[in-house]
């Protein structure tokens, strides 16, 4: 099928000029930074804002290449249920070379006119403990403490350039992480800090003097890129080898903290807030928390793609129930929204089946995301005397994803950073399901509390015995 043409860059990509340098080039930044910017440019304003984009890690290389062969421009198709759009994105006008030592990301970051750092790192890039302190006996942060001029992270460059600037007599730039993180801005500014200390103390209270860390939230769903998002390409007449694919919806808030001057974003939609944390708190309980409650019993069910789980009544109902009891009622208040209304839309984005998200990707890392998504949760409801039989059965369910096979016996492939100390592990709560709550990393002390432990046994040997979908059904008549 031959798609309508895509729209192109309404605006002169050869009088913008940088301000932005971004870290990280993957799917999520070209659908949803980049995008945010390229209406703005296209409404005329703040064409003194365009992005280099740059990377330290060896696929970044790759994506520069790409990137680099289409004059840097982005293909983005928005997989709207009432037809797909295609637009190419020109905010980026630059990509630096990923180098051993990272020189030229160094040499741009310390460039006059970049007032903006921003980074998408994913959320385990930052180096953070299970305590969510920064690490630093990290390898990667000690290699970069103890050879700085040369560093190999992400915020090791970052130094670099602020080192030269100060020298320089340059103003600092803001650090901006679009990455999906509680607190985001506080995360990044406590690596860079505690990095800056390990090897130039004055470095480090001079960063805290100047250097503004804004906190923010993002939102939109973007699948990985396969055969299937080329195909979508090349039926709008693009022969892209990188193209991304969308949820239509997106969202950005983010704290107006940038001492060296921003981009006019209010302009095409963000919202700009001292409120960030209430967002947050909403977007990682009802949306993050809702795709880690209808991920597993689908991955144990063998159901493949999340529009497909949505539409299976049991995993369904299982999130209605859970939502509705255990998340949004402990969700504080956010400024002018209603939380019931934002559940409704994330039950329509996650039901959309233009996207075709896989269930797998939801599945992925739980031991980095279910201490953010779900615990908190857990321990909310605890506070206010509620026992959350439901978000402790969604624990469970992952217990018993992680032993590696589904209910039908089919299996599992490796499906997180740490997936054979889980899959040992969840092998061994088989018959000791304390065993799985004393990851403290994950649950902290609740392996500790006797009506949590009591909760988990229940749920965990039920899921053994009679299987995700007897379970579900029984919690739903509950």
């Amino acid at each position: 099928m031959t798609e309508p043409a895509a729209t192109l860059p309404a605006y002169d990509r050869a009088a913008l000029t940088p301000g932005i340098v971004h870290i990280g080039l993957g799917n999520f930044h070209r659908a949803h930074q980049a995008v945010y910017l390229d209406d703005l440019f296209a409404l005329g304003e703040s064409h003194d804002w365009a992005i280099i984009g740059a990377g330290v890690r060896a696929p970044d290389a790759a994506m520069r290449e790409a990137l680099k062969a289409q004059d840097y421009l982005s293909t983005v198709i928005e997989l709207d249920p009432s037809g797909r759009r295609a637009r190419r994105v020109g905010s980026m006008i630059d990509f630096v070379p990923v180098e051993a030592g990272n020189g030229p990301l160094i040499a741009a970051l310390s460039r006059p006119e970049i007032r903006i750092v921003s980074l998408t790192v994913t959320e385990g890039g930052y180096f953070m403990d299970s305590a969510g302190r920064f690490d630093a006996t990290a390898t990667e942060i000690r290699a970069d403490a103890a050879n700085p001029e040369a560093p190999g992270t992400a915020f090791g460059a970052i130094l670099a350039a602020l080192k030269a600037r100060r020298a320089a007599g340059i103003p600092a730039f803001t650090v901006m992480s679009c990455d999906n993180l509680p607190g985001n801005g506080h995360v990044t500014r406590q690596v860079v800090v505690g990095l800056a200390k390990l090897f130039d103390p004055e470095l480090a209270s001079w960063v805290e003097a100047n250097v503004a860390f804004p906190n923010g939230m993002v939102d939109r769903i973007t699948p990985a890129t396969g055969e299937r998002e080329r195909a979508m390409a090349r039926a709008f007449g693009l022969d892209d080898p990188v193209p991304v694919t969308c949820e239509p919806f997106r969202q950005w808030v983010l704290e107006d903290h940038f001492p060296a001057g921003r981009p006019a974003l209010e302009k095409v939609g963000v919202i700009f807030t001292e409120h960030v944390h209430a967002y947050e708190t909403m977007k990682i309980r009802i949306l993050n928390g809702g795709h880690a409650i209808i991920a597993y019993p689908g991955g144990l069910m063998d159901i493949d793609l999340v529009h497909e789980d949505m539409a299976e009544p049991l995993v369904s109902a299982f999130l209605d129930k859970v939502e509705r009891e255990e998340i949004i009622p402990i969700v504080p208040p956010v400024p002018d929204t209603d939380l019931n209304a934002y559940y409704a839309i994330i039950r329509e984005r996650f039901s959309n089946p233009e996207v075709a998200d896989t269930v797998r990707r939801l599945c992925l890392d739980g031991s980095n995301r279910q201490p953010k998504f779900i615990v908190l949760s857990i321990r909310d409801n605890l506070a206010r005397g509620v026992v959350p039989k439901g978000l402790i059965l969604e624990s469970a369910l992952w217990a018993r994803y992680c032993a590696g096979v589904t209910d039908s016996g089919a299996v599992i492939a490796p499906n997180d950073p740490n997936w054979d100390a889980l899959t040992a592990r969840a092998k061994a709560a088989k018959d000791d399901p304390a065993a799985w709550l004393a990851m403290s990393e994950v649950y902290g002390d609740l392996g500790q509390n006797p009506d949590v432990v009591s909760a988990f046994t229940e749920a965990l040997n039920a899921l053994y015995a009679r299987g995700a979908r007897a379970v579900i059904t029984e919690y739903l008549a509950s």
